[in-house]
Parts: structure tokens; sequence; C-alpha cells
């Protein structure tokens, strides 16, 4: 079995900055990464690269931004009035914003003014380029249940993690 669209895929890696060489994301075969292949879940050319790979297969690639987390762009550092974050939060602190769909997104604190914070609404990572060391653990097909919710269910998919949450459905998707 071959990586394609709608595969089940387990996988371990380890994310290092190019222009650093600093570790900036990586996980364990006991604690793998679980996501639909195709679905969306992942970073474009993470999911681009990774097709084709079978069970055992190990990858190692370069993602320039515009495959990983886009360009850092300007508009994206904001002013916002103090009065919206909690007590407490310093510089360089990593937040993360509720969209009206529930998902999340990351942000970094990088200034606290007399009115106003301000705050970093690309991502961690825009701008960066990314080595990836992949190793893929275990693939399988997709439920129809999984087909018809676009993701993994079960151990080390994104369900776990929201189910820790208690925003799941009976079901343990979310």
């Amino acid at each position: 079995m071959k990586i394609e669209k709608g595969t089940i895929v387990s996988v371990k890696y380890k994310v290092d900055m190019k222009e650093t060489g600093e570790t900036v994301d990586e996980n364990t075969s006991d604690k793998p990464l679980v996501y639909m292949a195709g679905s969306g879940q992942m970073i474009p050319g993470f999911d681009e690269e990774m097709m084709g790979a079978e069970v055992g297969e190990k990858r190692e690639f370069l993602l320039e931004p515009a495959r990983a987390y886009g360009e850092h762009i300007a508009d994206g550092i904001r002013d916002m009035p103090k009065g919206d974050f909690p007590e407490g939060i310093e510089v360089g602190m990593m937040l993360y914003a509720e969209l009206e769909n529930g998902q999340q997104i990351p942000f970094v604190i990088k200034a606290i003014n007399e009115e106003t914070i301000t705050a970093d609404l690309n991502h961690p990572l825009a701008g960066k380029h990314l080595m990836f060391n992949v190793e893929v653990l275990e693939l399988r097909e997709a439920s129809e249940e999984e087909l018809a919710h676009g993701h993994a269910h079960g151990p080390g998919a994104h369900s776990l993690e929201s189910e820790s949450k208690k925003e799941c459905n009976d079901d343990g998707c979310c």
C-alpha cells in the first residue's frame, strides 16, 4: 500500500529550521502523528511530499515557506486593545485565537504598550524554510466514517486532542 488521497497515515517526524538548524517539532513512534492524506489536515508541501510513500519508508525534504506556513506578512502584525487580553501576558508568549469555525490559530505577543498589545498573527513558522525527516509507520484505508468526516479517527488522530478538551461527539469525532 502507498500513500494516496484518503489513506490514513501514521508517521514519526522531525522538523528543523534550515536557517538555524533548530528543531521546531518532532514526535516518536510511540506517539505517532496520524492523519488522512490529501484532506487538508497537513501543510500542502508535507502532504505532496509524502504521496506514494510506503510503510517503513523514510523521506527527507525541504519545504519553502509557500509550501509550508506561508510568507511572513507585515499586515499580520496588529495592535489590539489591551483589554482583550488576560492579565499576566508577556512579550514572546504564544497565545491562540479561536476562529468562528472553532479552529485555533497561534499568535505571538510582540509588544505590550500602554493601551494596546502588538501581536504577530502570522504562524510562528511563517517565512521559514523547514527540513522534514519523516518515517512512515503504518498505512491503512480510511473507514467510510473517516472519509465522510474528512479526517482520521482513533489513537494519534486529531480527535484525541479534542477529546481531552471534551469537545468530541459520542462517536469520538470533533
